[in-house]
């Protein structure tokens, strides 16, 4: 039976590509919201969820950084998806025909160079994968969507530009959540952890905490803080290092950071991504 793996946004979007290529022979299960999409692995709705954690140009995708901790789920592998914007037209247009574009805001915006050398009206779509939707119901040769090849092949569009974003270097880091934890195999070349933790209330605290990584030598590739509740006093950390906490060195240098801390748990030991 084919895994159900659950995403924020319409079939089509960059999520679903990234579900699609972690997942190619998984069942799609589109969710409204990042919270959905958790909800619907912790329920079982979804045997998988995969969400976007950062973006090269946009940096971190706030929410998941609070919903993710509390959730009780565990991550299980990473993918780097390069985001590529297409012009996608209906059957049988030419890049000539198109006067319109339509996509979501941030999405146009990094095709600012294309649309303006083409002339291009722009319209604000609710998302790139609902554009390409849209686009393919109106069935009109003037408008056209950006937005992923994947939802062009989806929604029955032809690609009429490929790679017409700004900068080349757009890539979205997505993460993939289980019930469930998956050690990864020992013959994995490269492993990751993730963990979050709270530094108790004392002076230098999140410095000494951090030295015992430095004096094992355990490379920390992400270390982010955020708010809790709104207050400025509650600050949890995220943290990504290289390894796998039955290393020596990781035990070590976990030993001295919970020294140091309140709370700690680990989200994940999952085999590094290729960028």
């Amino acid at each position: 039976m084919a895994k159900k793996v659950a995403f924020q946004g319409e079939k089509g979007a960059f999520s679903h590509a990234a579900a699609h290529a972690l997942f190619p022979k998984g069942e799609a299960v589109p969710c409204v919201t990042f919270e959905d999409t958790i909800t619907a692995v912790q329920k079982g709705t979804a045997d998988f969820g995969v969400v976007p954690v950062e973006n090269s140009l946009y940096g971190r995708i706030t929410d998941i950084y609070h919903l993710l901790p509390e959730s009780g789920l565990f991550i299980t592998a990473e993918h780097f998806l390069r985001v590529e914007m297409n012009l996608l037209g209906v059957k049988g247009a030419q890049l000539s025909d198109v006067k319109s574009v339509q996509s979501l805001s941030v999405a146009l915006g990094q095709c600012r160079k294309f649309i303006r050398k083409h002339r291009l009206k722009t319209i604000n779509g609710v998302d790139t994968a609902g554009s390409a939707r849209e686009i393919a119901e109106l069935g009109d040769k003037s408008v056209a969507a950006i937005a992923s090849r994947f939802a062009g092949e989806i929604y029955g569009l032809d690609v009429l530009a490929s790679n017409i974003e700004d900068a080349t270097h757009n890539t979205t880091r997505f993460l993939v959540i289980s019930k469930t934890p998956e050690e990864p195999k020992k013959t994995a070349k490269k492993v990751k952890t993730t963990f979050v933790f709270r530094v108790r209330n004392v002076p230098a605290a999140l410095y000494k905490a951090m030295g015992g990584f430095a004096t094992n030598g355990v490379n920390m590739t992400k270390l982010e803080s955020y708010m809790l509740d709104g207050s400025f006093t509650a600050t949890q950390f995220y943290a990504d290092i290289e390894g796998r906490p039955s290393d020596p060195s990781v035990q070590l240098a976990f030993e001295e950071l919970k020294f140091f801390t309140d709370q700690f748990r680990v989200l994940g030991v999952y085999p590094a991504g290729a960028m």
